[in-house]
């Protein structure tokens, strides 16, 4: 009678562990990931990973346009602020699209409310407007 319960035994852990498995962080868990990157590398003025990694491609293009590269383009946007913080509120998930409210706030400047827009590209959220 023990025989078959020691079979049993291993053959529930497995069945527990599956259904224990990594499932990944939620969307809204991913939104509010690329969110506090944004104002970690905002903070850090680190404008190639802003570029590179944060910003949805139509977003560098719409900065670009101004003719600097993105990096000069954020740098001259952003470079004088100083200790900006950025909380973040609501994240609303539809689809491949999501809003993230936030409040920035930097040393100096008036505490601002925005709604940041987020797109999935290729299974990644990056930010495409930057308030509204």
């Amino acid at each position: 009678m023990l025989r078959p319960v020691r079979f049993l035994t291993p053959a529930l852990l497995l069945a527990v562990l599956a259904g224990c498995g990594d499932r990944g962080p939620t969307p809204e868990q991913q939104v509010r990931t690329t969110v506090s990157d944004f104002g970690r590398a905002t903070a850090d003025k680190d404008y190639k990973t802003l570029c590179d990694r944060i910003l949805a491609p139509k977003l560098v293009e719409d900065v670009t346009s101004v003719g600097l590269s993105c990096e000069a383009a954020l740098e001259r946007g952003l470079g004088n602020v100083k200790e900006p913080r950025l909380t973040i509120g609501r994240v609303q998930i539809d689809g491949d699209g999501a809003t993230a409210e936030i409040r920035t706030s930097a040393s100096g400047e008036e505490p601002s409310k925005d709604t940041l827009k987020l797109v999935k590209i290729n299974g990644t959220w990056k930010i495409s407007s930057l308030g509204s």
